[in-house]
């Protein structure tokens, strides 16, 4: 199996590291140089509440991009998730509408997510329709079901039960001054971000210390070769895609508790944040290199670049610019490092 992040590279000092750990360190450099930049730009960009602000937009790009690197390692995109996002909370909130309890009515978004996942699957090892094209066709029927099931309408007072998911934190300390509102002396960790750690931690060890995550590896690296050895690569297919499917069903579920509102237009342009946040740390396009740790941090570089710009009064459509050509030069750099 050709895994591109097993090369080393010399170093000066005689330090030997990997091309893919390169890569990491390149991508965590670049974090810490932007939260620098911004800092000395605003001196808001730094204070607990910003970066909670930060841990919050991040946790939806993050789980969004743990389900793309699975699927981009074997060789796949998954251009759906925007729309599948978008369904999933329209399925969550249609059955608390209906008096399901939250929690398994949010189970049954992440089933409607996962079920989106596995017909992906099914259409790229089945039918052999390429994955641009098979999930971009389910990226359209999602929307358009989200949009039908609701009239395109939004579905709102789903309780507070509904907002706690996204709202709530743990540790949050407050202070009763006498007055209407308590003091906040620490706002908590946001169970987004708690959230998101679980999950890439549980991903990483996938991917690192279980078969399933040598055979998806085997699959993007040599689909033939990992055929001709036992592996099941359509089997290993369908599970990488299901999973993106569900991890994009959870992230629905984390966005619409965050508005206390299912909105069934959300999630638009998200699949690209996903895929920009996998490319950036170091997943390659070409299949059978990639790692969690490495699309944790572009998620945060994509999360610190738009609040920082936000904070500094750069429209939103000047932010696509920039990420767009970040997106470019690490596909480019990946290019680079694939010929090498």
């Amino acid at each position: 199996m050709a895994n591109l992040e097993r090369e080393a590279l010399p170093l000066p000092t005689g330090f030997r590291l990997s091309t893919g750990s390169f890569h990491k360190l390149s991508a965590l450099l670049t974090l810490v140089a932007l939260a620098i930049a911004f800092s000395f730009g605003n001196d808001a960009f730094l204070t607990v509440n910003n970066g909670l602000t930060v841990l919050l937009q991040t946790s939806v790009i993050g789980l969004l991009g743990i389900g793309m690197t699975m699927v981009i390692i074997t060789g796949g995109i998954d251009l759906s998730v925007g729309s599948v996002l978008a369904l999933s909370g329209v399925v969550t909130g249609l059955a608390v509408k209906a008096g399901v309890p939250t929690a398994p009515a949010m189970a049954l978004g992440i089933v409607a997510g996962a079920a989106c996942g596995l017909v992906n699957g099914f259409v790229v090892t089945k039918m052999r329709i390429t994955p641009f094209v098979a999930t971009l066709g389910m990226m359209l029927i999602a929307r358009g079901v989200a949009l039908q099931l609701t009239g395109a309408a939004p579905i709102s007072r789903l309780g507070e039960a509904f907002g706690i998911l996204g709202n709530g934190s743990l540790f949050r300390i407050v202070e009763k001054t006498g007055g209407i509102f308590p003091k906040v002396v620490f706002p908590g960790i946001p169970y987004p971000a708690i959230l998101l750690a679980a999950v890439a931690i549980a991903a990483a060890y996938l991917l690192n210390r279980r078969q399933i995550g040598r055979h998806i590896y085997a699959t993007g690296s040599n689909e033939e070769a990992a055929r001709l050895s036992g592996v099941l690569v359509d089997r290993t297919k369908i599970f990488a895609y299901t999973l993106s499917g569900a991890l994009a069903g959870l992230a629905g579920n984390v966005l619409m508790s965050r508005l206390v509102t299912v909105q069934p237009n959300e999630g638009v342009m998200y699949e690209l944040d996903a895929i920009a946040a996998a490319v950036i740390g170091g997943a390659s396009l070409m299949g059978g290199v990639g790692n969690i740790s490495g699309t944790m941090i572009g998620a945060f570089i994509i999360g610190v670049l738009r609040n920082g710009l936000n904070m500094a009064g750069v429209s939103a459509f000047i932010q696509q610019i920039v990420i767009g050509v970040i997106v470019i030069v690490a596909v480019y750099i990946d290019q680079i490092r694939n010929r090498r």
